[in-house]
């Protein structure tokens, strides 16, 4: 078994191009799977979530919330900067209300789940990223209807129920969390708990093929459908990849962070929470059909911006391109 775990760890970046690739041939083949491949994204993030939690020491994450010159850089860099960018992105499609919609409401909210595994797939401080967690999601319910009125007219703040993002707040960070929390105490007594921290680190890497495959899957067939229309938003959705990633790395060296904290600062900034936003959208009026495609579109597109994140961030924050913090 050890043997098996450390070859998929060792090539985890090709398989999950081969889960993206095996979601997107399942869903473009069999639409009809649609419903029951979206219906298993929850229990997926969930259980991979838990995994990622569990391998974080909460020691770890105490001493994380005291790191304010990281957590004041991923607040900046998410609510200062990131709307400026969306600003002008944004007014590409500002002649279509459904696609300025979903854009906006993708762009604009900050990831707050499997961001921290990608995170620590590249290095990254994702213990640190998990104590920001809670107050990324606070500021995101906040702001977001600031940014609408602002982008997007007051018509546009009726439309928003921020009930998805406390339900996912609950589902896929608290509950997780505090599971991770007693099976790590459980474990410093009994040897059940230490197997479970286990079997948990083996099946990271199985965990996220699976939740790439269901999310392609699941909705490949509804963005291929609309793929004319929704060709106008991906260019934006590179870019704003691209732009963020320079802006991470800018902003994180400005706050003289370490090299961890940098990797999170670069995949705070360009991961967006389009699991969460998604039923707001799918919850707009169905004239504006548009805006839940789009936002689809931005999952599909940072998926695998993520997939080659996970390569080029470590390259590019190597020791010598990065002022250590004194």
């Amino acid at each position: 078994m050890g043997r098996i775990i450390g070859w998929w760890d060792a090539h985890q970046i090709a398989l999950y191009i081969a889960a993206i690739g095996a979601g997107a041939l399942l869903g473009g083949l069999a639409p009809g799977t649609a419903p029951a491949l979206a219906a298993g994204i929850d229990p997926a993030l969930i259980l991979l979530l838990f995994a990622t939690f569990l391998g974080v020491p909460l020691v770890e994450v105490g001493r994380s919330f005291r790191d304010l010159r990281f957590l004041a850089t991923v607040v900046l860099v998410n609510f200062a900067v990131v709307p400026v960018v969306v600003f002008g992105l944004s007014r590409f499609v500002a002649d279509d209300r459904g696609l300025l919609l979903g854009v906006l409401l993708v762009l604009l909210t900050p990831c707050v789940d499997y961001v921290i595994v990608f995170t620590g797939l590249a290095g990254g401080a994702r213990a640190r990223l998990l104590a920001a967690a809670p107050l990324l999601m606070l500021l995101q319910i906040l702001l977001l209807p600031v940014y609408l009125l602002l982008f997007a007219g007051s018509d546009a703040v009726a439309l928003i129920d921020i009930a998805p993002f406390v339900d996912a707040f609950v589902l896929l960070i608290l509950l997780p969390l505090i599971a991770a929390a007693l099976v790590q105490v459980l474990a410093r007594r009994h040897r059940t708990g230490r197997m479970i921290e286990g079997v948990s680190a083996a099946a990271m890497v199985p965990l996220m093929m699976i939740t790439l495959a269901l999310v392609i899957g699941s909705q490949i067939a509804a963005v291929g459908a609309q793929a004319v229309t929704l060709l106008r938003v991906v260019p934006l959705y590179v870019a704003f990849a691209v732009i963020m990633l320079a802006v991470g790395l800018a902003a994180g060296r400005a706050a003289r962070l370490d090299v961890p904290a940098v990797r999170a600062v670069v995949f705070s900034g360009a991961t967006r929470n389009s699991l969460v936003v998604l039923p707001l959208a799918l919850a707009l009026p169905a004239a504006l059909g548009l805006a839940p495609l789009a936002v689809v579109a931005q999952t599909l597109v940072e998926l695998v911006a993520m997939v080659v994140f996970v390569r080029l961030v470590p390259w590019l924050t190597r020791p010598r391109h990065t002022v250590l913090r004194e």
